[in-house]
């Protein structure tokens, strides 16, 4: 980004030039660039497992309900992503219906290595966003591997034999094209209180579907205070799935504002 110069060589920083250029931070040198983003050879590690509902229950935000008591543990290498370049992610997506009825998918929680998709996931989006140490890759011969490490302390390890049976490929597609994504994104004021309370909606546009396999698979979760993804306990895995896709980030829209529902309730008692 380039600030307009004054006749003293001091920066001419306008309003206007602020406005044009406030889609980041920092604002001189944004952590990334404007969305959307494109991702090639986007390969998931999905294992899908049964878990306590009353612990669902308790992390799934109104109005979004709690579909089933499965959730989708995700291993993500991403080598080639426009703005981001390449990294890893982890973490855990929760089957939900939303406030139209509609069955769509809730980010609950991920952890990824590198500065530029953390700041942007969750300043646009609101992804639930934070720093790790994850890994995706081939163990030995005949072994999918997904690991993930918080400081020096592993606290998840998934594995699934590799590349056992093909799926098809129009089905997962679907699964990624159709599906409505849905982020509580939290923004603080100066104060410390919310500025930004929203539910966020999005979809991946633009998606083809490379490859896709299931296999047997197996997931251990371990406890950390930091990075409690055993909070939602495995109790038994269910199936597991190794896609690999090029797919597009779309932006997102303000599905439900919860500030704006609050202030309508206290009008509507005032009145």
């Amino acid at each position: 980004m380039i600030w307009p110069v004054s006749n003293t060589g001091l920066i001419d920083m306008k309003e206007e030039d602020i406005r044009r250029n406030a889609f980041a931070m920092p604002v001189h040198n944004p952590a990334y660039p404007r969305p959307p983003f494109r991702f090639i050879n986007r390969e998931y590690f999905i294992i899908s497992y049964e878990t306590d509902p009353d612990a669902l229950a308790a992390v799934v935000p109104e109005p979004l309900r709690v579909d089933n008591n499965l959730v989708h543990y995700e291993f993500i290498r991403m080598p080639d992503s426009s703005g981001f370049g390449s990294y890893t992610e982890s973490g855990q997506v929760i089957s939900v219906i939303d406030h139209e009825g509609h069955k769509g998918s809730y980010t609950h929680a991920m952890y990824l290595d590198d500065e530029g998709p953390i700041a942007g996931g969750r300043e646009i989006w609101g992804f639930p966003k934070k720093l790790a140490s994850p890994r995706l890759s081939v163990d030995g011969k005949d072994t999918l591997l997904g690991t993930l490490d918080y400081g020096t302390q592993r606290i998840a390890v998934g594995t699934m034999g590799y590349k056992f049976r093909a799926l098809g490929l129009d089905a997962e597609r679907s699964k990624l094209a159709d599906t409505p994504n849905y982020l509580l994104k939290v923004l603080p004021h100066v104060d410390g209180t919310a500025r930004v309370c929203e539910l966020v909606r999005f979809f991946l546009r633009d998606v083809t579907v490379l490859g896709a396999w299931e296999g047997p698979a197996a997931l251990e979760l371990h406890a950390h205070a930091l990075a409690p993804v055993a909070d939602l306990p495995v109790r038994k895995v269910v199936g597991a799935r190794h896609v690999i896709a090029n797919l597009t980030l779309d932006i997102g829209e303000v599905a439900y504002d919860y500030l704006a529902h609050a202030d309508s309730l206290k009008l509507a008692v005032n009145n």
